[in-house]
């Protein structure tokens, strides 16, 4: 009898170890989830006289974040468009000089012609045509004269489109507008503070699809190509919850073993890094540790110790 009790007890206990043997297939490749994080800084200086953003807050592209104080700016662009105005009427009093200069020399013209007419009859002689080509070429010299006179108002006309172009750079920058669709992740600044050009006032990220990296060893990179559907794992309770994910990059070099997922025995282990798009759905968070399966080989781990 008890012989026979001995024998039971090795079958199960073989039964056993096979069926833990099952359970505790090892992953193709261990990582942890990355989001694309965009920090949006300022791009101007001044006070943050409004600033909507809340951490964890759902954010729209386009949606205006922010604004920065523009009221010195305002001040500059109206003294830069009164000063302008000046210069034009600076120019207007050139202009009209021009324009009668130019109104006498078409008289002088036809007169010209008139005499040249009146030569081929007899009826006028050769110093009369002289004077009069005389007095066109001294009106062509003081249209130039005076054209002179009104290039350098040009100039700075110009000069002062161009700082006012600048001012209105700075006036659209000084309205923060969020450059992508997603979460706002952490955010640096309060409204009312005094921000500078290039502080960082917020991050976001777009987490309804996630990034999972893991790594793989030099054996599976055959198996493993870009546009591949695996399956991602993650701890859920007392199991693991399944995910669809794509394979979107493969490393073309190897590297060491990190930190985050490295033992003792794998420090000198070379790995492959491969990127995989998993579609959110509100459970993965940024930094949380997954599996990565190839096929259905993970099918088992639901019930996983």
């Amino acid at each position: 009898m008890k012989t026979i009790n001995k024998i039971l007890g090795i079958l199960v206990l073989t039964v056993t170890i096979a069926s833990c043997g099952d359970g505790n297939k090892k992953a193709d490749g261990y990582g942890n989830f990355e989001a694309t994080e965009i920090t949006v800084s300022a791009e101007s200086s001044g006070k943050l006289i409004h600033f909507s953003v809340k951490e964890g807050a759902v954010i729209d592209k386009g949606t205006l974040a922010g604004v920065i104080d523009t009221t010195q700016l305002s001040l500059k662009k109206a003294q830069l468009e009164a000063g302008k105005n000046v210069i034009y009427s600076k120019s207007k009093g050139v202009l009209s000089q021009i324009n009668v200069l130019k109104a006498q020399r078409r008289t002088a013209i036809v007169n010209k012609k008139r005499v040249e007419n009146l030569i081929k009859e007899n009826a006028s002689t050769q110093k009369q045509l002289d004077d009069i080509i005389g007095k066109i070429d001294v009106i062509n010299q003081q249209i130039s004269s005076v054209e002179s006179q009104n290039a350098p108002i040009v100039n700075e006309v110009k000069s002062i489109d161009a700082q006012l172009a600048q001012i209105n750079d700075q006036i659209k920058k000084s309205s923060i507008i969020n450059p992508v669709n997603g979460t706002v992740l952490v955010k640096y600044v309060e409204p009312n503070e005094i921000t500078a050009f290039g502080r960082p006032l917020y991050k976001v990220a777009d987490l309804t699809n996630m990034i999972l990296r893991v790594y793989i060893s030099e054996t599976q990179l055959a198996n493993v190509k870009v546009g591949q559907t695996v399956t991602v794992k993650i701890e859920a309770g007392d199991g693991m919850k399944d995910y669809s994910g794509k394979v979107s990059w493969v490393a073309s070099s190897a590297e060491f073993t990190p930190k985050i997922i490295q033992t003792k025995e794998e420090r000198v282990n070379l790995v492959y890094a491969v990127k995989i798009d998993v579609k959110n759905d509100g459970s993965l968070k940024i930094g949380m540790p997954a599996e990565m399966w190839i096929g259905n080989g993970g099918g088992k781990l639901e019930n996983r110790d």
